[in-house]
């Protein structure tokens, strides 16, 4: 084991540090180390610093990842914390996903300013949200609400809310009860009418291949259930071509090494879907989505996705 402190690099929102302070609790008490062995070295990345367009039209989620990799293949970095639905499907050559932690609440909350639930805002209410899946389940479920996008930190969102930019907004459970905001949901979403983002509610690490040392710190802390469910929810992902141009939602649970996914598919507008279901072993579980993918564009057929543009 190394004597000099660990860095790990992170985001600076609160959510962002608040799962790089858990990754960090995990892994002293996982090993005995004390606090000062671990750095945590906040880094701005574009995604950040751009918040008044959508992700779609600025890059797509590697925004949020570029300059922390960076840093991550030159060594500055031993290891960084991502949320896990932030996460490319491609990374860069030399780094790996290389530990998840146990995943947390995968469902999306809803938030309203005059009502408690999404099905009763009232008719051309206006909902505020960054994600085309949001917005497309949105539509699908009431296509006569005004969906705009609404980008920023939890507590810009949160802000923007109060402040009359919408009647209502949704965010990650997961993120919020990591943020101990549990009082701020109005409404919990089925997550089988209203399924959640591939990997949603799921801290990962991810370090440099090849470098030993790291990787059996890290082991000691990897979530083998988490792993094998967001394997396989990346893997519909990647055959898809999933980015945050695309509204796709997937949902994998794992239980006594056997995993079952649903996935959806939707036109931006809501309009039309499609939905798969599989299960198989966990220990195929990148198979598993990857196939699901297939058949999902199968069904679907070409014309499906032209207007993903």
């Amino acid at each position: 084991m190394q004597t000099k402190p660990f860095r790990i690099g992170t985001r600076g929102s609160p959510l962002a540090l608040a799962q790089a302070y858990e990754t960090r609790s995990r892994l002293m008490a996982a090993h005995g180390l004390p606090e000062d062995m671990f750095e945590i070295v906040v880094l701005s990345t574009k995604g950040d610093r751009i918040t008044d367009r959508s992700l779609a039209l600025i890059g797509g989620k590697g925004l949020f990842t570029e300059e922390i990799e960076a840093q991550l293949s030159s060594g500055e970095l031993d290891f960084a914390v991502h949320s896990s639905k932030d996460m490319p499907t491609k990374l860069p050559e030399g780094l790996h996903l290389s530990a998840f932690l146990p995943r947390e609440d995968v469902r999306d909350a809803f938030i309203g300013r005059s009502v408690a639930r999404l099905l009763d805002l009232p008719q051309g209410a206006t909902v505020g949200s960054a994600s085309l899946r949001r917005q497309a389940l949105i539509r699908r479920l009431r296509p006569d609400l005004n969906v705009i996008v609404f980008r920023g930190q939890v507590d810009t969102r949160l802000g923007k809310l109060a402040e009359g930019q919408a009647d209502a907004t949704l965010l990650a459970y997961a993120g919020l009860k990591r943020l101990g905001k549990l009082d701020v949901p109005t409404e919990i979403l089925d997550p089988v009418s209203f399924p959640p983002a591939p990997a949603q509610g799921a801290i990962c690490i991810e370090s440099r291949i090849g470098d030993k040392g790291t990787e059996s710190l890290l082991a000691a802390i990897d979530d083998r259930a988490t792993r094998a469910a967001v394997s396989c929810e990346r893997g519909f992902l990647a055959t898809l071509d999933g980015s945050c141009r695309t509204p796709i939602a997937g949902y994998a649970t794992v239980e006594g090494g056997h995993l079952q996914f649903r996935g959806m598919i939707l036109t931006p507008d809501g309009s039309r879907f499609h939905e798969i279901e599989t299960s198989g072993p966990a220990s195929e579980a990148g198979r598993l989505g990857e196939t699901a993918g297939q058949a999902i564009r199968e069904k679907a057929g070409a014309d499906f996705f032209e207007s993903w543009g």
